[in-house]
């Protein structure tokens, strides 16, 4: 088990948390943690994500207005 220090929300001050044993194969990497004070889990992200671009939206054709002379 590894242990570090991070903020928990549930004690509202810094706490030392452990990873429990791993069963996906993460060993002291895994990014499940638990607080020793409470026993709250959190689940550390590792890994960014990019933000998807967003495509521009095509502008909405109208069709055309046929005018008559009056």
């Amino acid at each position: 088990m590894s242990d570090r220090e991070l903020h928990c929300d549930t004690c509202e001050s810094v706490q030392p948390f452990e990873a429990p044993p791993c069963v996906d194969g993460h060993g002291v990497d895994c990014p499940e943690v638990i607080c020793t004070g409470c026993g709250a889990a959190m689940l550390i992200a590792t890994f960014a994500f990019r933000a998807p671009r967003l495509a521009a939206r095509p502008q909405r054709q109208r069709p055309p207005v046929h005018r008559r002379a009056a």
